[in-house]
């Protein structure tokens, strides 16, 4: 089947296109892009792109999406659904797209980042954020990424992204006091972030890993104004104004430093910033944002309005009820909110869409979610079985933890058991959805008989034949490299299924390993019987290392220093609260806040951490 269509990009009343949009068409453009070494200014920049090549490819951009399912007509056969989108516009259109892109934060001047403006005859390279959202929707879409491998492994990634949920009409943030809450504990961090005192230059991964923590703080000392009665003060826990937008920008899913200034006037209205002094010249134009909304009264910090003033002068510190509800002086309130009774704390959702090992989503019930060494420490009233069986879930949940659990096994000579679970999950990942991205060069001639987006779908089907056939050859077959210890029954029930398909086929005989030729007379629906059967030798390895591997492997040294570490990675996370997006008996769209994890982004971090 196929199918074509092609959408208006629906905008706010600030002219921007909705969110969701930007991030699509930003991460396709990069897609399409080959990123490579530019010069400018005497110097070369890697992994980077023009405003040329962005404008070329923007002007016909085509995203094709297959997903694979069963017939209605026939269930037992596989169908491919090809969708294929395309993006049209000029070159003053692609250069205002490009120009949200930045504003996003998702890309930056190569020779000066601190730049905003997208230029005519510029060099651009991605942002750490730009870097989380691609790998996200690369992830999400099964899309071929062995071009961008570079850039993934070269600089830094996001490995935090805070989302901030909007309303369906107009992409406007909601607002809600849970939300405010979970956004400002993740913008100050989990203690007040003053930058090291160290002789030694950062490289810009130590550079990114200390903006991570928390917008950076400083002390300001107010000069005594005899004059007007007042002494000399010092006001601890200050920041830039200007600081704080940026932070903003970088670390969550704000829009622009509109949006930005917006939030930084929510954390002024619920009282947990204040103005420490503008010393801006009375002639210097001065851009303040008011936000305003209900107050409760009483002895309540929350005003009825709150405004930020964006200028370069202007200073802001952390109020003593932004330290309260921050937690640094270690005091855990359960419920410091009018709406934490009734409020859900978020989960993080890793960038690479895990698998869900079969849990049914959850409702709206209210939970706590629990920190990362809880669960790993968590002894169940079911029985150790069960509990080790929650803990490998875990562990294969968590990059990090996945990262010291194969370290594990390879020490031990069964490495083999998470390789083979780990690649059959990509598999079946791959195989139920694939994407390709592609600038297609305008032309007067009679277009071909097969859209690119068809030729990249049967190129991607040739790659899923030889994967599902390197995963029988290294795992399955006989004498195979990294030979499985699976039950005997399980092997030749596999073994006899690809004797009567390549019998049937090619009329000639297996021979216990699967050549090329062999391989290549697969079709969509022998392969998904395929998977099923290598989805039973996944549980049987599953239920392997959760017997034998996982007992031994949480008493040693090294997990328990990581745990340690991992309670320390959850940061604050587990005060983050969030509402249901829509709550039974509600039509009225509730806010809420969740993070993502860039997986290659924690899984470097974890080989940063020396190991006892």
């Amino acid at each position: 089947m196929a199918e074509n269509s092609s959408h208006m990009m629906k905008t706010t009343k600030r002219g921007r296109p909705f969110l969701k949009d930007t991030l699509d068409l930003y991460a396709t453009l990069i897609v399409s892009l080959q990123l490579s070494p530019h010069k400018q200014f005497f110097k070369t920049f890697p992994n980077s792109f023009s405003t040329d090549e962005a404008a070329a490819n923007l002007a016909s951009l085509k995203f094709s999406q297959s997903n694979r399912g069963p017939d209605p007509r026939e269930p037992s056969r596989v169908v491919t659904t090809t969708t294929t989108t395309t993006f049209s516009m000029t070159r003053e259109m692609a250069k205002a797209m490009s120009q949200h892109f930045m504003d996003a934060r998702l890309i930056e001047n190569a020779t000066d980042p601190s730049s905003n403006l997208f230029k005519e005859r510029g060099v651009y390279v991605l942002t750490p954020k730009g870097l989380h959202v691609l790998e996200r929707f690369i992830s999400k879409n099964g899309i071929n990424s062995d071009h961008l491998q570079d850039v993934f492994q070269t600089q830094p990634i996001c490995i935090k992204l805070l989302h901030l949920e909007r309303r369906s009409s107009d992409d406007e943030i909601i607002v809600t006091q849970s939300v405010i809450t979970a956004l400002f504990r993740r913008f100050v961090g989990r203690q007040p972030n003053y930058p090291p005192q160290t002789n030694t230059p950062l490289d810009a991964f130590q550079r990114y890993n200390e903006r991570a923590k928390g917008v950076s703080l400083t002390d300001v000392t107010d000069r005594a104004q005899p004059l007007a009665g007042k002494g000399q003060q010092a006001h601890k826990y200050c920041f830039a104004a200007v600081t704080a937008l940026e932070w903003l920008c970088d670390f969550t899913s704000v829009v622009g430093r509109e949006e930005a200034a917006e939030m930084a006037a929510q954390f002024v209205r619920f009282g947990l910033i204040t103005l420490v002094s503008d010393k801006r010249k009375n002639n210097d134009s001065a851009i303040i944002f008011t936000v305003r909304g209900s107050a409760p009264g009483g002895n309540s910090p929350v005003s009825q309005h709150g405004e930020f003033r964006c200028t370069a002068k202007a200073i802001y510190k952390v109020t003593d009820e932004g330290r309260r509800v921050a937690h640094w002086d270690g005091a855990r309130v359960a419920h410091d909110s009018p709406n934490a009774s009734s409020a859900n704390l978020s989960t993080a959702r890793s960038s690479v869409d895990e698998p869900d090992h079969g849990k049914k989503p959850t409702d709206a019930k209210i939970h706590r979610r629990i920190s990362i060494a809880e669960k790993l420490n968590y002894e169940a009233h079911k029985g150790s079985k069960e509990s080790n069986t929650d803990r490998l879930k875990f562990i294969l949940d968590d990059p990090a933890l996945r990262s010291l659990f194969r370290e594990f096994l390879k020490s031990n000579f069964c490495e083999e058991n998470l390789s083979f679970w780990l690649e059959v999950e990509d598999f079946k990942r791959k195989f139920n959805i694939t994407s390709s991205a592609i600038a297609v060069a305008p032309t007067n001639t009679k277009p071909a008989k097969g859209t690119p987006g068809q030729a990249a779908m049967e190129k991607h089907h040739e790659s899923l034949i030889n994967t599902a056939f390197l995963i029988y050859n290294k795992y399955l077959a006989p004498s195979s490299q990294c030979e499985l210890n699976i039950d005997h029954g399980l092997r030749n029930e596999l073994s006899k299924y690809l004797e009567e398909v390549v019998m049937n086929m090619s009329g000639k005989v297996f021979q216990g390993q699967m050549d090329l030729e062999q391989a290549n007379v697969f079709n969509a629906t022998q392969l998904q019987t395929m998977i099923k059967l290598y989805e039973r030798i996944q549980t049987h390895v599953f239920r392997l290392m959760a017997t034998d591997s996982v007992p031994k492997f949480i008493k040693t040294p090294k997990f328990l220093a990581v745990r340690n570490w991992a309670e320390d990675f959850d940061s604050n996370d587990d005060n983050l609260r969030m509402l249901p997006t829509n709550p039974p008996g509600l039509s009225e769209e509730t806010g809420g806040a969740y993070i993502t994890i860039s997986q290659q982004a924690s899984e470097r971090e974890h080989r940063a951490i020396p190991q006892p």
